[in-house]
């Protein structure tokens, strides 16, 4: 199967306008934007046939075509990175059967995970979707709800069946567990990795879909599949040592740095 890495990216987040063009700087001092870091990160996965910048804005593309990657500009009225990525591979011509959207906002995502998924979703025919999900140790989970105590998203979680098929994603930390945990003890919660691995079909059918209210409630995109009946593949990984954070708010920044050097991540 075809492999398409499309990495949405917009100025005007919500959030942190200008995110994408945020530098980073790793473990050796040297500096690189976050969509740059994004980039190399896709760029690092084996098995994929190309790999692009999919976005509305002309600074990102300056800044994206002058580390050498290839661009492809989108409308501006694109409501979030999977409509992005939709609108792209159209740009393209079509013609992938696997077009995985990395988010712009993900540096930190190991080769393996993206392999992994990419892996999980040719093993599955009955999905239309797969995405990462990594248990939560102690520390992780302590910090989502000491961030939900203090009003901070601190991540998304999942739920899932017996057979790996999602059956709910939220920014709140579920499942509820009245248990506490050492910070290297396993927990029941799954972080989930905002990386979408999605069959060329499904793909172009989600721009078709009505914004759902469980896609409103949570702002998370992947619910607009679930709403619609789509089967989303939930596919553990695992991390090897490898810390991983996404780049939401300013506050993150500095958080993604201490990872990066405490990884010897340049």
């Amino acid at each position: 199967m075809s492999v398409l890495i499309a990495i949405p990216a917009r100025y005007a987040s919500t959030r942190y306008p200008g995110k994408p063009l945020v530098p980073l700087t790793g473990a050796s001092g040297q500096s690189q934007t976050l969509i740059e870091r994004s980039w190399r990160a896709a760029m690092a996965v084996s098995g994929v046939d190309r790999v692009v910048v999919a976005t509305d804005d002309d600074r990102i593309r300056d800044v994206a075509e002058g580390f050498g990657a290839e661009v492809v500009m989108t409308s501006d009225t694109c409501t979030n990175g999977t409509e992005r990525c939709a609108e792209a591979h159209e740009a393209l011509g079509g013609g992938y059967e696997i077009v995985v959207n990395l988010q712009g906002d993900a540096p930190l995502t190991p080769h393996w995970f993206v392999e992994d998924l990419i892996t999980g979703l040719r093993a599955a025919p009955d999905a239309g979707v797969a995405t990462p999900v990594l248990r939560c140790d102690g520390a992780a989970l302590n910090g989502f709800l000491n961030d939900r105590k203090h009003g901070r998203v601190g991540g998304t979680t999942a739920v899932f069946a017996a057979d790996h098929s999602a059956l709910y994603f939220s920014k709140e930390v579920i499942p509820f567990t009245s248990d506490t945990y050492a910070d290297a003890d396993p927990t029941p919660v799954f972080h989930h990795v905002g990386v979408y691995a999605t069959r060329a079909d499904s793909l172009a059918a989600y721009p078709t879909w009505p914004t759902g209210p469980l896609e409103t409630l949570e702002g998370l995109e992947q619910l607009r599949f679930m709403e619609n009946g789509r089967k989303v593949l939930c596919v553990e990984v695992e991390a090897r040592g490898r810390q991983f954070w996404e780049l939401n708010n300013p506050h993150d920044v500095p958080k993604i740095e201490t990872m990066m050097a405490a990884m010897g991540l340049d």
